[in-house]
C-alpha cells in the first residue's frame, strides 16, 4: 500500500471518528422530545454578534441536504442507497486516477469522510430511538436519521420569511467534509483543467 493513500485512509478515519464523537456528544447531552419532534435545549455560543449567530442544537434529518426528504418513510431507504452507491463509484474513480494531486486527493478523502459519517448516523441511529426492542431491523432501519448540530443564522439578513434574520440549515461535521471537497473540486476545474487527464492512471 503506499504511503500516500495510507494518509488518506488514515485522515478519513479521522474526520469519521470527529464527526461521530461530536454527534454523540449532542445526542447525550439535547435530550430529544419525541413526541414533538425536536430538542428544546439550544445552546448559544455567538447571540450578540450583529453579523452571525452560532448556536449548538440536536436536528434529526432523515432526507439530505436542506432538509430535502426530511419525515418521509422512503428518504432513509432511498438516502442510504445513494450513500453507498457513491462510495462505490468514489472508490472506483480513485483506482481508475481520476484524482491526480495533493488537492484532488484531499477532496476525495473528504468526501469519503462525508459520506462514511452519514452513512454510519443512517445505520445506527433508528435502533436508539424509542421502541427499538419491539421492531425488527428494516423497522429500525427506515427510522434512521442524521444528527445535525451546527446551527449558523444571519440577523442583517432579514426577509418576509426570516424576519428575525436569514437562518442557515443545520449541519454536521460530515456535511461540511462534503461541502469542502465541493468547493476543492471546483477551483481545481477551474484553475487546473488539464489535471485530471495528464493524472489518469498515474
Amino acid at each position: 500500500m503506499r504511503r500516500g493513500f495510507l494518509w488518506l485512509v488514515l485522515l478519513i478515519a479521522l474526520l469519521v471518528l470527529v464527526d461521530q464523537l461530536s454527534k454523540w456528544l449532542i445526542v447525550l447531552n439535547f435530550p430529544f422530545v419525541w413526541e414533538l419532534g425536536y430538542s428544546p435545549r439550544v445552546l448559544p455560543l455567538l447571540a450578540d454578534n450583529p453579523l452571525l449567530h452560532f448556536s449548538l442544537v440536536r436536528v434529526h434529518n432523515t432526507g439530505v441536504a436542506f432538509g430535502t426528504g426530511n419525515g418521509t418513510v422512503w428518504a432513509p431507504y432511498l438516502f442510504l442507497g445513494v450513500q453507498v452507491a457513491a462510495l462505490v463509484v468514489f472508490s472506483l474513480l480513485y483506482r481508475r486516477g481520476y484524482f491526480a494531486g495533493r488537492v484532488l486527493k484531499l477532496a476525495w478523502a473528504l468526501i469519503m469522510a462525508g459520506i462514511l459519517g452519514n452513512m454510519a448516523d443512517r445505520l445506527v441511529q433508528g435502533f436508539f430511538r424509542p421502541g427499538a426492542e419491539a421492531l425488527s431491523f428494516w423497522q429500525n432501519l427506515s427510522r434512521g436519521y442524521v444528527v445535525d448540530f451546527l446551527d449558523f443564522s444571519f440577523p442583517w439578513i432579514r426577509t418576509e420569511m426570516w424576519p428575525l434574520g436569514y437562518h442557515w440549515p443545520s449541519f454536521n461535521v460530515a456535511d461540511s467534509c462534503v461541502c469542502t471537497a465541493a468547493v476543492l473540486f471546483l477551483l481545481v476545474s477551474l484553475f487546473s483543467p488539464r489535471c485530471c487527464k495528464e493524472g489518469r492512471g498515474a
